[in-house]
């Protein structure tokens, strides 16, 4: 089995979607799950990243996609859809699917979208515009999952056994892995962090506040409007 990593979010370096397709990875291949039916044997597994961070499609990605049996694009949410480098990058892809070298009927999408709101069922239109993409372009959408509180989820310590603000995440990471193995269909999955809202909501104000602070601006510029 070959699964596909794709990272679609802007950030080159840390980002919340590398983290959740780091748990991924460490998923697909851990022995110690509860399940080890649905873990890949070293010789079964092959794991590639795909790191789509720019408007064009990464380099060799079509190559591995001819061969691939599933891919899964983790980004973050933008105005309720998908980042615009990436609805650029399905848009190439899905004029190149047209052509018979690059077909592959077998291959299933899965998709993470995480957003800075609390809820994370704020991402089910970004889920739906893969889904929506996968009807166009002739290819399996298998489900996904929207993730709450993704804009703290870096700050978040990750403690073991199921514990901890990272829990619902990790656990729905979980339970895709096993979908995927498995060559299965999920329903869209919508979880946060388990942390309080009204903490959430403080801890964001104030990085709001910390970060116009270090590029120049002042706090009272955040409630400004364009004007009309």
């Amino acid at each position: 089995m070959k699964i596909i990593l794709a990272n679609g979010s802007p950030k080159v370096g840390d980002s919340a979607s590398r983290i959740f397709l780091a748990y991924l990875k460490d998923y697909f291949t851990d022995q110690s799950r509860q399940q080890p039916e649905a873990v890949l044997r070293d010789e079964e597994r092959k794991i590639l990243e795909a790191e789509f961070h720019a408007a064009h499609i990464p380099e060799g990605t079509m190559e591995e996609l001819k061969s691939a049996d599933a891919l899964i694009f983790a980004c973050p949410l933008y105005v309720d859809g998908l980042p615009g480098h990436l609805l650029s990058c399905l848009m190439q892809m899905e004029s190149l699917l047209r052509n018979p070298q690059w077909q592959n009927p077998g291959l299933r999408i899965y998709g993470i979208v995480n957003c800075g709101f609390y809820e994370g069922i704020q991402a089910q239109y970004a889920l739906e515009l893969l889904r929506n993409w996968c009807a166009r372009t002739g290819l399996a959408w298998c489900g996904g999952i929207g993730i709450g509180g993704g804009g703290g989820i870096s700050m978040m310590p990750a403690v073991e056994g199921g514990h901890g603000p990272r829990a619902p995440v990790e656990k729905a990471l979980a339970e895709m892995t096993d979908t995927v193995l498995q060559q299965k269909i999920q329903e869209n999955k919508y979880v946060s962090v388990a942390f309080p809202r009204f903490l959430y909501k403080l801890a964001a104000q104030a990085g709001w506040r910390q970060s116009i602070r270090a590029n120049g601006g002042k706090v009272r510029d955040l409630g400004k409007r364009p004007e009309e």
